[in-house]
């Protein structure tokens, strides 16, 4: 199947040309979409060969992989993988990702970090957000889902063509879930390890969690 890796990046020039050199071992093409960054990451991303989409400003990560979603659609791609930009995920795992896919088929496999060093390494305000939102998220989309916003996806086409998404911000990738969902799309999750160290996290919890609470009212 045609597959595309979408990396959405905010002032990622750090990590996002080795997260590249890594990915492109087991898909060869990628797509960075860098969202604003005022340092050298749309440059970085172009040099280590792959495409780089634009936006002007930072419209928020949710804008950022729905301009990826749109250019994976209209090139023809069959199947799409996200990863977050931040070095948090471990690109080695991608073999494992189609490995999974190609024996059940899901129409959405999610990177779970259920494993307990990822839990244990996770700040406790984010551990604890992410179990709320997973909970409310699995009972929304009628389906148990562990780790409902983690940014390591493998979805197939067909979904993104059937789910309208509307938000613009780290709500997307729980919008995209419920929706889909309720569509009666399969989602499975495959446990992955995550890296944390001293990296600058863009998420703020309060508006997290306002952005869900809000998308929580709209789904119900």
């Amino acid at each position: 199947m045609k597959t595309c890796l979408l990396l959405p990046a905010y002032n990622e020039s750090k990590t996002i040309g080795q997260i590249i050199q890594e990915s492109s071992e087991f898909i060869s093409d990628i797509v960075v979409i860098d969202d604003g960054s005022s340092d050298e990451t749309g440059e970085i991303a172009i040099a280590s060969g792959a495409v780089c989409l634009v936006n002007a400003m930072n419209c928020g990560k949710g804008s950022a992989l729905r301009k990826g979603f749109a250019y994976a659609l209209t090139h023809g791609y069959e199947l799409i993988c996200t990863m977050d930009s931040d070095r948090q995920h471990e690109p080695a795992d991608i073999p494992r990702f189609l490995e999974h896919f190609h024996n059940t088929r899901p129409d959405i496999l999610i990177g779970a970090r259920t494993k307990r060093d990822s839990l244990v390494l996770m700040p406790f305000h984010r551990r604890v957000n992410n179990r709320l939102i997973s909970y409310v998220g699995s009972k929304l989309c009628g389906q148990r889902v562990p780790d409902f916003q983690s940014g390591y996806r493998l979805i197939r086409a067909d979904v993104l063509r059937q789910v309208h998404l509307e938000t613009e911000r780290y709500e997307t990738e729980s919008e995209l879930l419920i929706k889909a969902g309720r569509l009666g799309f399969r989602i499975e999750s495959l446990p992955i390890q995550t890296r944390y160290g001293d990296e600058v996290s863009h998420i703020k919890p309060l508006r997290e969690m306002w952005l869900f609470t809000r998308l929580l009212l709209r789904s119900l």
